[in-house]
């Protein structure tokens, strides 16, 4: 008996550090993660059409001046609570420039040191 027990916890356990992006990633995480991510406000913008797959929430995100972005983060869920990643955003009709931000050219100094600008 105690040996079932163990294994359920460890169960438990797995099935909690590896939740699927429709429990850990929240709709409120997307907006503050995404406003980050594009250097927008929160609010400026709408987000639409997401989907889970696995640890990933994909989305597609309108900006009130009509430009549309694809994007998307991951997330999971640990002993120490949620963990949504940084989104990541690509203006749609832009044809997707490696390495460079979709912030529409805004570059630092961190940026420029690992070659992003």
């Amino acid at each position: 008996m105690r040996n079932t027990a163990a294994w359920a916890a460890l169960a438990a356990l797995a099935a909690m550090t590896s939740a699927c992006a429709s429990f850990s990633v929240t709709d409120d995480a997307i907006e503050r993660n995404t406003a980050q991510a594009l250097g927008l406000a929160k609010g400026t913008f709408t987000v639409t059409d997401r989907s889970n797959d696995g640890v990933k929430a994909s989305y597609m995100v309108r900006t009130d001046s009509d430009k549309q972005y694809s994007c998307y983060v991951t997330g999971g869920v640990s002993q120490l609570g949620r963990a949504v990643s940084d989104a990541i955003c690509s203006e749609l009709g832009k044809g997707g420039a490696i390495g460079k931000p979709a912030t529409g050219g805004t570059c630092n100094a961190l940026l420029k040191a690992a070659g992003k600008c």
